[in-house]
């Protein structure tokens, strides 16, 4: 995970603070605070990624990544105003989500982290063995 979002990193200190504060982290403000849940979500959904759990079609193209990874975001974000006391302001969820785009995208355009997190879940196509392989006799059909 330190590859894509370092400790340091705003995502990283945001989910960090959500997990050690769950009881409270909503209560010093009168609304939900729009770019903690958004860093909470991106780090999440770079977490459930790396993963693999519940990755059933895997991405082929740096667009299906995206897409994935924002998915997985929204649903951090979802489950993140599910459990806040606080109210969200009016905008906060578009703002939330743009954040999230944002984020994905930074992350995604450093070093070669896309093609790093493409080749992750890329199907391996394994080589027959000779010995494994099949038979060179024929068989003959009557």
């Amino acid at each position: 995970m330190d590859r894509l979002l370092a400790p340091q990193s705003p995502e990283a200190q945001a989910h960090s603070f959500l997990n050690e504060n769950w009881f409270t982290w909503d209560q010093d403000h009168p609304s939900l605070d729009e770019t903690l849940a958004a860093g909470c979500a991106t780090y999440e959904a770079f977490k459930r990624y790396l993963s693999g759990s519940d990755l059933y079609l895997m991405p082929q193209r740096r667009g299906d990544l995206e897409n994935i990874l924002r998915r997985y975001a929204y649903d951090g974000i979802h489950n993140t105003i599910s459990q806040s006391r606080s109210q969200l302001e009016r905008g906060g969820y578009s703002r939330m989500c743009h954040l999230v785009e944002l984020s994905i995208q930074k992350v995604l355009n450093e070093n070669d982290n896309a093609a790093f997190l493409l080749a992750l879940h890329s199907p391996r196509h394994e080589t027959r063995s000779p010995e494994l392989g099949s038979s060179t006799r024929s068989i003959r059909i009557k």
